[in-house]
């Protein structure tokens, strides 16, 4: 196996693991290519809304479980919490060793203030509206299961690969930045508060920018997603990177066991995930 990657700290969010969408395989091919001080997982990570489907294939536990190896070997982790796990909220302030379960995270990174956090807060649709934002997570993991059928006959009949869902969830999620000013709502608050860097997931739209304003300048970060986009944001060297998956042909080549096709019920998932991370429910 290649060397991993050291990565001072490494951002992910978005993964809808316990979604038929969620890309857990790729992912998890990430994880064991890096080798991190700091990951931080910045929200939406466990699709808690979609558990009614029981849909747990075992690749999406190896993900936690993975994790829970990078802890054993000193990697800290904060589990940002989103609004797809926002039963997690319950948890916020949650300790076990270097793992840490919060609604925010600061850090101070080479003399530099970053502000780290999901970003639903500001999702006009999310606070007004969260039912249809629910009944728009069901119909766009149904379009993914759709958009897997058209892609199996157009590679068989030679026209490659169609993204329908990149399509139709680009357009949707443009149409909600642009009403409810997200980036520019962020950059203004980060400015505020005197923060470098405002690192935020959310709208599934990687991203690095210089933002200017009349008040300063501050330095806006998406993480993207693990459902369309395959990317993360990467610390390394005073200077920030956004990470794709579909240029990492390291990560591509790492060998995984296969056991993928197997699945956990929703209670065996609870059981096993709460067994990881040695949390119990009734505190």
């Amino acid at each position: 196996m290649a060397k991993k990657r050291k990565v001072k700290v490494a951002v992910l969010s978005d993964v809808h693991l316990g979604t038929y969408g969620s890309h857990a395989t790729e992912m998890l091919r990430y994880l064991k290519s890096i080798k991190p001080e700091v990951l931080i997982l910045n929200g939406d990570i466990i699709d808690i809304w979609q558990f009614s489907k029981r849909y747990w294939p075992k690749s999406h536990m190896q993900v936690i479980k993975h994790i829970t190896k990078l802890l054993a070997k000193g990697t800290k982790v904060y589990y940002v919490t989103g609004n797809h796990d926002e039963l997690l909220r319950k948890f916020v302030g949650f300790r076990l060793g270097k793992l840490q379960i919060v609604n925010k995270v600061l850090l101070n990174l080479d003399g530099k203030k970053a502000w780290i956090f999901h970003g639903d807060v500001f999702d006009v649709t999310m606070q007004y509206s969260k039912w249809l934002t629910k009944l728009g997570a069901h119909s766009y993991d149904a379009l993914i299961i759709l958009n897997r059928v058209v892609n199996f006959f157009s590679v068989k009949l030679g026209y490659g690969k169609l993204s329908l869902s990149k399509k139709i969830k680009n357009n949707v999620k443009t149409a909600v930045k642009f009403i409810n000013k997200f980036e520019d709502t962020v950059a203004d608050i980060g400015i505020a508060n005197g923060y470098d860097y405002a690192i935020c997931g959310h709208i599934h739209h990687p991203e690095i920018r210089q933002i200017k304003t009349s008040k300063g300048e501050i330095t806006y970060l998406n993480s993207g997603d693990w459902v369309e986009n395959l990317t993360a944001l990467e610390y390394n060297d005073k200077a920030w990177t956004l990470y794709k998956y579909q240029e990492d042909t390291v990560a591509q080549n790492i060998k995984l066991k296969e056991d993928n096709n197997a699945y956990l019920s929703s209670e065996q998932l609870f059981e096993n995930m709460l067994s990881e991370f040695k949390i119990n429910p009734a505190t």
